[in-house]
């Protein structure tokens, strides 16, 4: 049997006795399945075929979209089942997390470890042999940030880890671009910038709706720091960037007016929603509010992307 294990998070030390293979209920398929954050991944390959649609709609291969979509689905799947593992010691102290297999003990933490860098080696082959080496290689960075600099380093560190974590959440799309284009041209840095933008503002309002989970288990999100009223700050400076960060899209040619329309119309919405939530005395359902309206907007926005070009170029 393994040696117990001790972990330090973010100045605390969390003991991990090792569940014996007797002990643990037999796992299912469906848990292998949620191992992989099925619900991430789907969000994410819809940002890989926004991008691999703005560059090249026109010619349009759909074995090749598939080829991609291949890859990045077991490139992120890998990631997110490496993180069930990384996280087996802190998740079992969040109400949010605790039912996960690894932390509820269904899965043994080298099966999940295993089974992640192999979906993730998959996914980089697949992308290498099928689709091209620089989509591959994005692939790649976006598992090593989300993986080593994200979920082991600064998730348990830094204030910043949201931030941080946005560089991997806002690969995807570059991905689909370089898929069809093979170069990382402007337009592919500006859906970089759209997403990486988005996601701040996003995870904060999840982070005060679950700030009590992340308090107990030690890890240093914004408002376990920095408190509430500083995190609805902070929600706002990104919704305020939103804006810019949409409409430079426009600039580059791709998208034309109805694109432009949305992004003026959802991001003022957004930034309305922000303001006169503000004196609202009940964080929780503000912060509710905020985070089902960044899943509205990403979702309009990138429908707009996906129509704009089909009627106006």
């Amino acid at each position: 049997m393994e040696r117990p294990m001790i972990q330090q998070t973010s100045g605390r030390l969390l003991a991990e006795e090792p569940r014996s293979e007797a002990g643990m209920t037999k796992a299912t398929w469906r848990d292998y399945w949620v191992l992989t954050k099925p619900g991430i991944n789907a969000s994410n390959l819809m940002a890989v075929f926004t991008g691999f649609w703005l560059a090249g709609f026109q010619s349009f291969q759909f074995s090749l979209l598939l080829a991609t979509l291949l890859g990045t689905a077991l490139v992120i799947a890998g990631g997110c089942t490496v993180n069930n593992y990384i996280d087996r010691d802190i998740d079992p102290l969040m109400n949010r997390t605790r039912n996960r297999p690894v932390a509820a003990g269904r899965i043994q933490p080298s099966s999940a470890f295993w089974m992640g860098a192999l979906l993730g080696m998959a996914g980089v082959a697949v992308l290498v042999i099928l689709v091209n080496p620089l989509s591959a290689i994005l692939a790649a960075v976006g598992f090593f940030v989300y993986v080593l600099i994200y979920s082991v380093w600064t998730k348990r560190t830094t204030i910043w880890n949201t931030v941080v974590g946005s560089i991997s959440g806002a690969i995807p799309p570059m991905i689909g671009w370089t898929a069809v284009q093979g170069t990382l041209d402007f337009p592919a840095w500006v859906l970089f910038l759209f997403m990486f933008v988005w996601q701040p503002a996003h995870f904060y309002a999840l982070a005060m709706m679950k700030v009590d989970d992340y308090r107990t288990a030690g890890i240093p999100m914004w408002p376990v720091v920095k408190g509430l009223a500083d995190t609805r700050r902070q929600i706002l400076l990104f919704v305020i960037l939103m804006l810019p960060a949409s409409l430079l899209l426009f600039g580059t040619g791709v998208v034309s007016w109805l694109y432009l329309s949305m992004a003026i119309l959802l991001g003022g919405a957004w930034l309305y929603k922000a303001i006169a939530g503000w004196s609202s005395q009940d964080d929780e359902d503000w912060a509710r509010r905020m985070f089902l309206f960044s899943l509205l907007y990403l979702t309009m926005m990138q429908v707009a992307m996906i129509i704009d070009p089909i009627l106006f170029r």
